[in-house]
């Protein structure tokens, strides 16, 4: 069975935000935007795909479009392969719109061919989709009966129904074979001569002399484990116990897949039908057990267990790829001492609050780093700077003084301070190309200032503007 979808993305897109009159999805190609996909209001106004985008609008002044997702139309049509394997386990992908299904023995479990066939369309019908459904005895049967005539007998089908190179159809055409009947009733020595072995080895197929295999698409990894008690159990080390057990079944199947974990859900079912649910995220992808087990500990002390816990269960909800690691004379590399402690902050302000600076590519003071959560980033770059800079950065705070030159005596934070040692000045222009209400008066020049009194300034003065700021205190 051939399953075509001739409009999936557009159907697709509908059905999320729908949209009455034509309608087309748009994609960039050969530096032109162009009609990826339709709908059939926009087919019967004379649209095709292809066509300019700009020719479209001329033709169908009230086309209405959106840009085209390819991506998340694969995602698609991955969902629609797992939903029809209800009706068969050997599903496979049929080209970017298209599935093909073995049912041979399977049929029979929803009253035949037939029955199986329109309790499909239906299905698909009241999901909003546009499908053509082929049966044959072989897989090219079955597709060229779902792209060009699902009743029609294979003979009668055209040769393009064969799944051929268009400029090969062509050729067939200028010699006047146009069916596949004509085409099979033909010498194959001359056919094979002219267009190559392609051209019999499809026919074959679609005739049954020669086997095409279907080939499905491996589910994937399901990263969950469940473990079922003969008694209750509601203390904290027997919960720990069996989610000890849990996490070495687990991590064995992450093992087995080169992933590793980033989020961890332990459900704990209570015996009156309730449940509790543990949550643990993890500053980089594990699959260690016995690192990932203590950080269980604070979540398991807060479940209130009720009459018992009679059921647990262990799912990785986030994995993320972790190859083998190269082992040396050495041994590996540092097991992680600081992810871990990242992890164990983050079970309780959240990871998102555990913060790293990173070096930004700019010579403004405020925008030289950027603020990042430690346990979704690296640590890389290098600060690079010409003249040091204050170890605690703040606003500028402005400073009674005139004058170009640091003030000898001046008040900051209502301290009275006294110049000893001041070292610039070090000019700093705005940056032109960005929109930066604080920078806005100008150029800036920086200097070091020490003072007496044992403070280390970092000051600038804004000749533009007379006046002294501080912005900066050197450790």
């Amino acid at each position: 069975m051939s399953l075509w979808f001739p409009r999936l993305a557009s159907d697709r897109a509908l059905a999320a935000h729908p949209v009455d009159g034509p309608f087309v999805l748009t994609l960039a190609h050969h530096n032109a935007n162009r009609v990826y996909c339709l709908n059939e209001a926009a087919r019967t106004r004379g649209l095709h795909r292809g066509m300019l985008f700009s020719d479209a609008r001329a033709f169908c002044p009230d086309l209405a479009s959106r840009p085209a997702d390819p991506a998340a139309d694969r995602r698609f049509l991955g969902a629609l392969r797992r939903w029809a394997v209800r009706w068969s386990p050997w599903v496979g992908f049929e080209g970017q719109d298209g599935l093909v299904l073995d049912i041979t023995g399977a049929s029979h479990l929803f009253g035949g061919e037939e029955v199986m066939l329109a309790a499909m369309r239906a299905r698909l019908d009241r999901a909003g989709l546009t499908v053509r459904i082929g049966l044959g005895d072989t897989r090219g049967a079955a597709w060229a009966r779902a792209h060009h005539g699902e009743d029609a007998a294979l003979e009668s089908l055209p040769v393009a129904a064969l799944r051929l190179e268009p400029e090969t159809v062509t050729a067939l055409q200028r010699m006047g074979l146009r069916s596949i009947g004509q085409l099979a009733d033909s010498p194959r020595a001359p056919l094979a001569r002219r267009f190559g072995p392609g051209l019999l080895m499809r026919l074959d197929q679609a005739l049954g002399s020669q086997p095409e295999q279907i080939s499905p698409e491996a589910d994937p990894p399901h990263y969950a484990v469940r473990m079922t008690l003969p008694d209750p159990i509601g203390l904290a080390d027997d919960v720990m116990a069996g989610t000890q057990r849990l996490l070495d079944r687990l991590c064995r199947t992450l093992e087995a897949h080169h992933a590793g974990a980033r989020t961890l859900c332990l459900t704990l079912r209570r015996v009156d039908g309730d449940a509790r649910d543990v949550e643990l995220r993890l500053a980089r992808p594990l699959r260690d057990p016995a690192r990932i087990l203590p950080l269980f500990r604070r979540g398991v002390s807060e479940v209130d267990a009720g009459f018992g816990i009679d059921q647990m269960r262990l799912e990785a909800i986030r994995v993320e790829p972790l190859p083998p690691e190269q082992v040396t004379q050495r041994g590996t590399r540092d097991p992680g001492r600081l992810d871990d402690l990242l992890s164990r902050i983050g079970t309780r302000i959240g990871l998102e609050n555990v913060q790293r600076f990173l070096p930004a590519d700019s010579h403004i003071p405020e925008r030289s780093f950027t603020v990042v959560p430690a346990a979704y980033s690296e640590p890389g770059g290098s600060w690079v700077c010409l003249r040091p800079r204050p170890v605690l950065l703040f606003p500028p705070e402005p400073v009674a003084a005139t004058g170009p030159r640091p003030p000898g005596r001046f008040r900051w934070r209502r301290m009275a301070l006294s110049t000893g040692r001041a070292t610039g000045p070090e000019r700093i222009s705005p940056e032109w190309w960005l929109v930066d209400d604080a920078w806005q008066s100008g150029i800036r020049d920086y200097w070091q200032v020490e003072t007496l009194q044992g403070r280390r300034l970092w000051m600038f003065y804004t000749p533009q503007a007379p006046g002294w700021f501080v912005q900066g205190e050197f450790a």
